[in-house]
């Protein structure tokens, strides 16, 4: 059963949410798109890479069925930041639109740093209700994966709470599928 955003609106910034977090501890990947986030952190080692994951809200958490690569915009300092470019992220919007999903968060690597947000994470998220997915890459190799949700009512409440990331074997077609960036990396 899906959740309609009737109050909080997850999937969009913070400007348009209105009311409070649903209450999602759980996050739902597919194999595919668990092993594309991982090995997009080993590709781009030693900067940082970045997505967003498209899915749907269910009322216990997300079930993301595809993750979208974008382009690490944070000149001079790739290595230990991300930024997202706003059209990178108006293409992103769309892909889920047109596939009747919601961006249900985004996701990044740490080379060789743990799978933990750091305090610039928390200054920079703003989707509330989204989860935050990080892997830990250590040499090179993808060590560990962990989801933060971002939770609260407002941007001045929010804070991430660790979510469990359940690993399924999707099926072929739509569900665990990888889109590939429309500009290299």
């Amino acid at each position: 059963m899906e959740i309609e955003d009737s109050q909080a609106k997850p999937g969009s910034p913070l400007p348009e949410r209105i009311g409070r977090t649903p209450p999602v501890r759980l996050l739902r990947l597919t194999e595919a798109v668990y092993a594309a986030i991982r090995t997009h952190g080993e590709e781009t080692y030693p900067y940082e890479c970045c997505g967003a994951l498209l899915g749907k809200l269910t009322l216990d958490g997300w079930q993301v069925e595809a993750a979208v690569r974008a382009s690490n915009e944070k000149i001079g300092s790739a290595r230990n930041r991300y930024q997202i470019a706003p059209a990178e992220l108006v293409r992103m919007e769309g892909e889920a639109r047109r596939r009747s999903l919601k961006i249900a968060g985004f996701y990044h690597s740490h080379p060789d740093h743990p799978a933990h947000w750091s305090p610039t994470d928390m200054a920079e998220a703003h989707w509330l209700g989204c989860s935050y997915v990080i892997t830990a890459v250590a040499q090179g190799k993808a060590t560990e994966t962990r989801s933060f949700l971002l939770a609260g009512a407002t941007g001045e409440e929010k804070r991430f709470e660790q979510e469990t990331i359940q690993v399924s074997d999707g099926g072929a077609g739509p569900t665990g599928s990888w889109t590939k960036p429309e500009k290299p990396l």
